[in-house]
């Protein structure tokens, strides 16, 4: 009891409410489908592709559920987000299956790093999910 006191009682610890930036990652989420989606899209509608595909503003938009399993790294905001979780998967898996098949089949370095952002993001999650079941038991 006295860890979680001092935890709360800890002037320093800057309190982020997590479902704002919950909400930013599913903007962002929205606008790289969309950003996604805008190439095949011109191309089948206008004849010719206007935009091409995603590459490093796909890194970008892969940092945005990272920084949200950064600032909800507290346990009482981890729990929070006890429902959000599979969204928060999701995106990640979405991410991060675009930018592997980007860097692979298309052979754009840039979209290592957001495979890199990705993988670092999921095992971020893997890790609060243990530390709150240890904590649990």
């Amino acid at each position: 009891m006295a860890e979680g006191a001092e935890a709360e009682a800890d002037p320093r610890r800057l309190r982020v409410n997590p479902f704002r930036v919950l909400f930013l990652m599913k903007v962002v989420l929205a606008l790289a489908l969309l950003r996604c989606f805008a190439g095949p899209a011109t191309k089948d509608f206008l004849g010719r592709e206007l935009v091409s595909m995603p590459t490093w503003e796909w890194t970008l938009c892969s940092l945005t559920p990272v920084i949200l399993i950064y600032l909800a790294r507290h346990p009482k905001d981890w729990m929070e987000l006890s429902g959000e979780r599979v969204m928060i998967r999701g995106a990640l898996g979405l991410y991060l299956l675009y930018a592997l098949m980007g860097a692979i089949g298309k052979g754009h370095p840039a979209l290592w790093i957001a495979v890199a952002v990705c993988l670092a993001g999921l095992a971020g999650m893997w890790h609060l999910n243990r530390k709150e079941r240890l904590r649990a038991g």
